[in-house]
């Protein structure tokens, strides 16, 4: 392993001595550069949101210099969710986190504020979450919001295997990396919606070309106007209970035949009411 690299993956070792933001300062620079050029890189229009998430806890823990690190979403309801942990014991102390509703990444998520548990023995806030936790073997939790101005999305949340605080200048860099994070995920959110709307609007498009395709078929297969042919599909589309769209599209393609109303055949009128002009 390089030289920076044992730095970086000894972060137990530097708060014990307290080398503190000095010694932060002289972390390989290019090694902290290419965690955020890694996290950059992945923020692209189609990336996959749960290897960058879990990218994201893997850089923490090395980051940070925490034993582990999990991170908790909220979906579009506003309820929290596990999306990724650096190791299957973190996910299953976030997923009884929330089932009991109790703990330090959920206040950190409903406050928009860090939280920090030196001890969560001593501390006795979240008694069934601190008995959990001591199970997998955790005595600290270190939680910082994923927010951007007033909107909070989740809570990234770092764990230690003792009781102690995280140096400050590398939890400030846990919180740079939330930072980042959460812009990457609310710039997908956003171009979702836009392409989603994009979709729609396409969408809505499409069919009303089928919708004026199906009518001229209708008016030269029924002989009548269009006007006239429209209100026949409309009808048809009602009676069968089927989307508009998908009828004309059926007529268009010639799976399906749209009769002539009763009452038209019958008088020789067409179906529907007349517009100005028709047959005139």
């Amino acid at each position: 392993m390089p030289e920076s690299m044992e730095h970086l993956v000894q972060g137990d070792r530097w708060n014990r001595v307290g080398y503190g933001m000095a010694e932060v300062s002289e972390m390989a620079q290019t090694q902290l550069a290419d965690v955020f050029i890694e996290m950059a890189d992945t923020l692209v229009d189609d990336f996959d949101v749960m290897d960058f998430l879990h990218v994201l806890t893997e850089r923490s823990v090395e980051l940070v210099g925490v034993a582990a690190a999990g991170l908790l979403l909220a979906d579009e309801h506003g309820t929290l969710q596990v999306v990724a942990a650096s190791s299957e014991r973190t996910r299953l102390l976030e997923l009884f986190q929330l089932q009991t509703d109790q703990g330090p990444c959920v206040d950190c998520f409903r406050s928009g504020q860090p939280v920090a548990v030196i001890d969560l023995v001593t501390a006795g806030r979240w008694p069934r979450f601190t008995a959990a936790a001591a199970e997998v073997g955790f005595a600290a939790v270190h939680a910082v919001p994923m927010r951007l101005r007033t909107q909070t999305i989740g809570a990234l949340n770092f764990f230690g295997v003792a009781p102690g605080p995280v140096d400050a200048a590398r939890l400030r860099l846990g919180q740079a990396l939330a930072d980042v994070a959460t812009i990457g995920l609310l710039q997908q959110r956003a171009i979702h919606r836009r392409d989603a709307l994009t979709e729609q609007l396409q969408s809505a498009l499409n069919s009303r070309v089928l919708i004026e395709q199906a009518k001229g078929v209708l008016a030269e297969r029924l002989q009548v106007g269009v006007d006239d042919a429209f209100a026949i599909l409309r009808q048809s589309d009602r009676a069968g209970n089927r989307r508009l769209a998908d009828l004309a599209r059926a007529v268009v393609d010639g799976t399906e035949q749209v009769p002539r109303p009763a009452r038209a055949m019958a008088d020789g009128e067409t179906a529907g009411p007349r517009s100005a002009g028709v047959g005139s």
